[in-house]
């Protein structure tokens, strides 16, 4: 299972923790014991305070196993290291201001137009993350069950990506979340990460193993798979959870 393993990453939402939610203690212990093992990378639409209290708040790790997590919030549109304590920013490409009032304009008038803007939210529907503009159904806090009745077909949510994407033909529009759309610079996806990775740590992608719940074709991490890198798909953290377990288990076999 581990040959030729030499980085690990991970999707965050329905993968290492339920969407929005905290990490589970468990995924939370085997995620510390792998950073003993393999750099890992965790790759997500989401901002980094979501990183900071889905993953980083629940996990139990030294400096030392914390200078070998890779962060790439919005896709890997950004970059963070563990160094000094903290948290540093590497890189942040960054829509321009002009693209990203654009791009809000656009999201909410289509929101509007379709009858898709809803006024009872948890938290605000628009999110600036300055590489990344996010639109959310229900907002960003919403709990998981209200977003699955929102729009279990996926149906709502496409339908405004493809409104969206007709105003914007010079910035990517695609589907997030479950009631999510995100817009970045053309191109960006987290295959786009996945190839920013590669640059930065000098590990070949062929060399890297890519964990997901939606490698499906049209998923949000399908991206990564057509690029040719070897993936696993999981149906959520429980399975990743026993992914990760087998996988330390196998690479401390390969130590004894």
């Amino acid at each position: 299972m581990t040959d030729h393993v030499r980085l690990i990453a991970f999707d965050l939402d329905d993968t290492l923790a339920p969407s929005k939610s905290p990490m589970p203690e468990r995924m939370g212990r085997a995620l510390t014991s792998l950073l003993d093992a393999v750099p890992v990378c965790i790759i997500s639409g989401g901002h980094f305070g979501q990183f900071r209290d889905q993953v980083l708040a629940h996990l139990s790790a030294s400096d030392d196993q914390l200078s070998r997590l890779h962060l790439m919030p919005t896709c890997g549109t950004r970059y963070l290291r563990h160094s000094g304590g903290d948290w540093q920013q590497v890189y942040a490409h960054d829509l321009t201001r002009a693209e990203r009032a654009e791009a809000l304009a656009a999201l909410e008038g289509e929101a509007r137009r379709l009858h898709l803007w809803e006024e009872e939210t948890w938290g605000d529907i628009l999110e600036d993350r300055g590489s990344q503009i996010t639109f959310s159904a229900l907002g960003q806090a919403a709990p998981l069950a209200a977003k699955k009745a929102w729009d279990p077909t996926g149906e709502k949510k496409e339908m405004l990506r493809d409104a969206v994407a007709r105003l914007l033909p010079a910035l990517e529009v695609r589907s997030g979340g479950s009631t999510s759309v995100d817009i970045t610079r053309a191109g960006v996806d987290k295959a786009y990460g996945m190839v920013r990775l590669s640059e930065q740590t000098g590990i070949d992608l062929v060399d890297m193993l890519f964990v997901g719940d939606r490698l499906d074709e049209g998923g949000n991490d399908y991206p990564v798979k057509r690029l040719g890198i070897p993936t696993r798909a999981v149906e959520d953290w429980r399975e990743t959870a026993d992914l990760v377990e087998r996988i330390v288990a196998s690479f401390a076999g390969t130590r004894a």
